[in-house]
This record gives C-alpha cells, sequence and structure tokens, in this order.
C-alpha cells in the first residue's frame, strides 16, 4: 500500500492548490500505515505496580531419556549436576553470583536426600551457596520455581538457580517393615545371645521386599488406574487416547528434527556416550497402537502403555533473576514469570485434574481469557487424562457444579496446544518436567510471535499448578 501511495504522490499535477491538499493528506496516511507496519500492535504487560519483574534468563535440560537406558549406572545428582554444569556453560554466569539453588524431585534417594544441595556442590557452586530441595509430585520444579520466584520478589535474593531431577532407573526399594524393624534391633543388641535371640525370630516373609508404586497413599490406587477411570468419566475412548499420543509423538518428532528443542543440552554419561537427544519420541501407528492391552484396569481399561507417559530419567535447571539484575549483568531475559496458582482437589475422582482447576484462577489473577493466550504448554501424564482436562474446561456442567463457576473457562484451540510434543512423547522425569514447560513455552511465544504463555500441571495427591509466562520485549 505505501508503494501505491507513493506512485500517487509523484504523479499529482505540483501547481495545483487541490494537488498540494492531497499530497498532505496521502502523505499522512503513508507514515500511518508506515508505522502500523513496523510496529505491530502487543497486548498489555502483566507486570504490576510494587512488584519485582522476575525473568527466566536461560533454561536447560539434558535429554531426557527412557529408564533403563544410558542413564541407569548413575545417580539422580549426577543428572542434576549435568543440568546445572549445562545451564553454567550456556550462560557463563558467575557460580558466586547465584544466592541460592532449589531442586524438585518426588522419589528421593536416600543417600542424597537433599539432591540439590550435593548436585550444587559437584557443579562446583561453593558451599557458601544454600540449597534445599522440594517435593511436589510431578509439579516439584514447578514448586522449586515459584520458591525462586518468592525469593527474588521477597528481596531475599536476585539471582536463584531451580530445576529438578528424577531417576528412575534405580528407585529405592526397601526391606518389609518387620525387617527393618529387627535389624534395627540388632543393630543395638550388645551380646551374643541377644543377636541370636533376635535373629532367631526372622521368618521368611520378612525378606519380601517393599517395591514402590506410583500410587496415592490415601486411596492405594495407581495413578494409571485413575486416568483409565477418569477417562471413562468423561467418555473419552480408546481411539481418542491412541490419536492423541500419535499427535503428541509426531509433533515432538518434528519438534527434534526442526532443532525446535534447544533446551536439551549434551550430557557425557561417565564410560559412555555424549547422548544429545531425547530418546522415547517414537511416532507409531494407530494400528500398532491399537494391539495393546490394557495396562491397568483389565481386560476393559483403556490406558495402554502407548497413550501412557513412560518411566524417564532426566534433569532440568533454569536461571532466574530480578530484572534488575539481568540487565545491569547484561543478559537478554528470555521472559518474564507473572501469576501463578496451586490448587488441590479430591485425589481420588479428580486426581488429575489440576490444570481445569489452576487454569481460570491464574487467568482472573491476571485479567486475561483463554482467548489471550498465544501458547499453551499443559503436562501430559496420560492421554486420557489430558483429554479429560480439555473436556472439563469447556464444560458449564462441571464448572457449575464442580467449581463453584458460573461458566466454563473453555478448552485451549489445539493449534496453540503442546505444538512442539509433550510429557507423552518427550518423557516425563517426575521432578524435572515443570521446568521444559516454561522453557519450552518462553522458546516457543519467539518463535510463534505470541506474548503470553500458559503452563499448567497436574499431580499425585490431587494437586495442580499454573503460570503465567510472558514473552522479554524483543
Amino acid at each position: 500500500m505505501s508503494s501505491m501511495l507513493t506512485h500517487a504522490i509523484r504523479n499529482l499535477p505540483a501547481s495545483s492548490a487541490w494537488a498540494a491538499r492531497g499530497c498532505n493528506l496521502l502523505l499522512f496516511l503513508l507514515i500511518i500505515t508506515s508505522v502500523s507496519a513496523v510496529q505491530p500492535k502487543t497486548k498489555k504487560t502483566l507486570a504490576k505496580s510494587g512488584v519485582k519483574n522476575i525473568v527466566v534468563v536461560e533454561g536447560v535440560r539434558i535429554p531426557f531419556l527412557q529408564s533403563g537406558t544410558s542413564y541407569a549406572d548413575l545417580m539422580p545428582h549426577d543428572l542434576a549436576r549435568a543440568a546445572l554444569q549445562g545451564l553454567l556453560n550456556r550462560t557463563s554466569v558467575p557460580r558466586d553470583v547465584v544466592d541460592y539453588i532449589v531442586y524438585g524431585t518426588v522419589i528421593q534417594e536416600v543417600k542424597t536426600s537433599n539432591v540439590a544441595r550435593e548436585a550444587a556442590l559437584g557443579a562446583g557452586f561453593s558451599d557458601k551457596t544454600p540449597a534445599h530441595t522440594v517435593t511436589m509430585a510431578c509439579i516439584s520444579s514447578n514448586q522449586a520455581m515459584t520458591t525462586g520466584v518468592g525469593m527474588i520478589a521477597a528481596g531475599q535474593c536476585d539471582v536463584v538457580v531451580a530445576g529438578g531431577v528424577e531417576l528412575m532407573s534405580d528407585v529405592p526399594i526397601r526391606h518389609s517393615r518387620k525387617m527393618r524393624k529387627t535389624m534395627l534391633t540388632l543393630n543395638r543388641a550388645k551380646t551374643l545371645g541377644q543377636k541370636l535371640s533376635l535373629i532367631s525370630k526372622i521368618r521368611p516373609d520378612y525378606f519380601a521386599p517393599e517395591l514402590p508404586a506410583v500410587a496415592e497413599f490415601s486411596t492405594s490406587e495407581t495413578m494409571g488406574h485413575s486416568a483409565d477411570r477418569l477417562a471413562a468419566a468423561f467418555a473419552i475412548s480408546r481411539l481418542e487416547q491412541d490419536e492423541y499420543a500419535l499427535r503428541s509423538h509426531t509433533l515432538a518428532k518434528k519438534a527434534q528434527d526442526g532443532g525446535l528443542l534447544i533446551d536439551v543440552v549434551p550430557f557425557k554419561v561417565p564410560g559412555k556416550d555424549t547422548v544429545t537427544k531425547d530418546n522415547g519420541i517414537r511416532p507409531s501407528s494407530m494400528e500398532q497402537m491399537g494391539k495393546l492391552k490394557p495396562a491397568f484396569v483389565k481386560p476393559y481399561g483403556t490406558v495402554t502403555a502407548a497413550n501412557s507417559s513412560f518411566l524417564t530419567d532426566g534433569a532440568s535447571a533454569i536461571l532466574l533473576m530480578s530484572e534488575e539484575k539481568a540487565l545491569a549483568m547484561g543478559y537478554k531475559p528470555k521472559a518474564y514469570l507473572r501469576d501463578f496458582v496451586y490448587v488441590s482437589q479430591d485425589p481420588k475422582d479428580q486426581l488429575l485434574l489440576g490444570p481445569t482447576y489452576a487454569t481460570p484462577k491464574v487467568l482472573e489473577k491476571a485479567g486475561l481469557t483463554m482467548a489471550d493466550i498465544d501458547v499453551f504448554e499443559f503436562h501430559e501424564a496420560f492421554a486420557g487424562q489430558i483429554l479429560a482436562n480439555l473436556k472439563a474446561m469447556d464444560s458449564d456442567w462441571f464448572a457449575q457444579n464442580y467449581m463453584g463457576r458460573k461458566s466454563k473457562v473453555g478448552a485451549p484451540p489445539l493449534e496453540k496446544f503442546n505444538t512442539w510434543g509433550g510429557s507423552l512423547s518427550l518423557g516425563h522425569p517426575f521432578g524435572a518436567t515443570g521446568c521444559r514447560l516454561v522453557i519450552t513455552a518462553a522458546h516457543r511465544l519467539k518463535k510463534e510471535g505470541g506474548q503470553y504463555g500458559l503452563v499448567a500441571a497436574c499431580a499425585a495427591g490431587g494437586q495442580g499448578h499454573a503460570m503465567l509466562v510472558e514473552l522479554y520485549p524483543q
């Protein structure tokens, strides 16, 4: 249009008064058109008066691998250390600038119960840098991040590293309680007679190990069983779940091949080759997926190994700063971390519906609607779980009868939803997933030209989390 106006101006009679007025008008239109072309409309910032701006400077993760593969001989702090070193290498942030380190994990290794501290020391951080570990099931690294946000907002810190780690290849397997009690008592026995007396009381069933299970303590029900019931409650078919799982793997493969997963840093596994990419991304076919038998509710369940997230090893790390500190150090942040909420609901019938409850709350805090969100990154524990959340979010009946709301919040449009894959394909190392969601949202906002991202996740215990991510001005 600007070239058309320029051509018109050049061809007007120069001596005409009308031409002069027309020329002025056309010049004005040309200026307006040019300005609008280079300055696209932007949405309001979510910054709040009197509240510090907290930014994501960078986020990384080592490749997420299926348990029992390349990380099988390591310990959790080895993976967390690798993620921390990857973050240091990518950002060149001086170790002594970091005020605090927080890590999330679910299944703790007894020898390194405060895995944040052990990983920090292994990565070369000063022994004067405090570090602690949090656990909140699948939203453990979400909690680590928001703990860091709170510390920066309160003025306690300027620079916090948050992250998460999980090593499902080597989970603690305990003796039975009877055996543990006997062994502890035996350790305190002073005479040979006392020791022999205790040993004589040991029975064969004492040696039966207590195997860990991804199950709710309050209900004794596995998450897969809960996902199956949730899918049934929302009338989600096996076909729909398999189709969604295939979508996740297909999109993840496309993102991986297209070089979009730039948060992944290589990890030289001691004694083995360097790992450079996730190994659980495996697009299949509907026919192959359809051959698998139900994994939890047999024989009529719809949740299978193909439409569930797999047991995963991995670690992540993210560098958070106050905006002032980041700019003073010469960094160009990737995104702001804005409003966030945590929710809890019935751990039996609504175990995995955290995103449904958290999403409207975080939007209302920020004065936004679903239509304002450019990028959605939701945790995919099971295809049935994610589809149940989308149906619940799009149901007036559910909103009115279970959430105390007048109307539904609405479901995210799929063209904005997990378009680089999700936990079903990329993997789900419980404690590390939250950081992946946040940094992926930031990268997608930049790549796709959006401004607001919404991250949401469910967690065992019937809890959930949602956070708003705002792209940093480019």
